[in-house]
């Protein structure tokens, strides 16, 4: 049996060892799922409201092959007058370090609520997007979606 030749580290080698494996510690805890902070900021929206079903379609690929770069369409059915028109419309997901990914402001000025992005996402999960309604009412839809290759340090 032949002996391994003995290593040396020297001090630099040490401090760039332990750099690499505290970085990827860290990038790890963040691409982690925070569905309570969702949990909470969809409480934060909704209050003592209960959210619908309908009048939002939310337009997004079944399969995303790089999460860095997700294409993203929701429109709100409203007339958008004085009277009756959405007043936010937030974008969520379950499966991102920070589950808050945008939320966008109407008036009746606005004309249609309507939005097309790109957003970032770390892994495969649920989308879900939350119109809260000048008459105090709330709207919600969900799709789900899968990603190849993360986008957020995944």
């Amino acid at each position: 049996m032949s002996k391994s030749p003995e290593r040396h580290f020297n001090r630099r080698d040490v401090l760039a060892a332990a750099g690499v494996l505290g970085i990827s510690a860290a990038l790890s805890r963040r691409a982690v799922a925070d569905l309570p902070a969702m949990e909470a900021w969809m409480q934060e929206i909704l209050g003592e409201r209960t959210a619908e079903e309908g009048r939002i379609v939310l337009d997004l690929p079944e399969i995303a092959e790089n999460g860095n770069t997700v294409p993203l369409s929701v429109e709100v059915g409203s007339p958008m007058t004085e009277d009756d028109y959405v007043e936010a419309l937030h974008i969520m997901t379950e499966r991102n370090p920070d589950p808050q990914v945008a939320t966008f402001r109407f008036s009746p000025r606005s004309g249609r609520a309507a939005v097309s992005t790109r957003i970032r996402l770390a892994e495969s999960g649920r989308v879900h997007a939350v119109a809260e309604m000048s008459d105090g009412s709330v709207y919600t839809v969900s799709r789900q979606i899968e990603v190849t290759i993360g986008g957020c340090g995944g």
